[in-house]
């Protein structure tokens, strides 16, 4: 599974900024843990970031993502979207953990 994780702010930027190493600091664990394969802010960036996430069903993204000093500090929120991927490149084929998901061809 594939999950995409919205967050938004609840709050200013301003008030989420003192949260900001700690949040860095969740996403590089995460990660480091083969869990997040690609985040980053959105354009423009006040309105939050998304994150996709693999390997992990979608209890345990939910438990991730309460983890986020956003979440836990009131100043961010998530959506999550999950998705049962069939076809995907081949360059990421590999990190999906799916046998059922074939590359996508032309």
């Amino acid at each position: 599974m594939l999950h995409l994780l919205r967050m938004e702010y609840t709050r200013t930027e301003q008030d989420a900024a003192p949260h900001i190493r700690g949040h860095v600091d969740f996403l590089e664990r995460h990660h480091a843990a083969g869990t997040f394969l690609v985040s980053g802010q959105t354009v423009p960036s006040a309105e939050g970031g998304l994150i996709i996430a693999a390997g992990v069903d979608r209890a345990g993204v939910e438990r991730i993502i309460a983890e986020d000093p956003f979440v836990r500090a009131g100043v961010g929120r998530y959506t999550i979207t999950t998705v049962d991927p069939r076809r995907a490149h081949p360059a990421i084929a590999a990190l999906l953990d799916r046998e059922d998901a074939s590359p996508a061809t032309s």
